[in-house]
């Protein structure tokens, strides 16, 4: 079984931002997220597909990304 996250294009994450903020986001491939520290909003990638909706999102607490 392959790493969902790893099926992301890497092209595709250079564009993506936290939409509530329009913050840069970087991936965790060991927790499956795109993370913005900015927020502190962690956004699941489920199959490959990033879910970019601030309710999906969950919080993260400083210094922990």
């Amino acid at each position: 079984m392959t790493n969902a996250s790893e099926n992301v294009d890497p092209r595709l994450l250079e564009c993506l931002v936290d939409p509530g903020s329009r913050g840069g986001l970087h991936l965790d491939a060991a927790r499956h997220e795109l993370v913005c520290r900015a927020t502190g909003r962690a956004y699941p990638v489920r199959h490959g597909i990033p879910i970019l909706l601030v309710d999906e999102a969950r919080t993260i607490e400083k210094g922990k990304t």
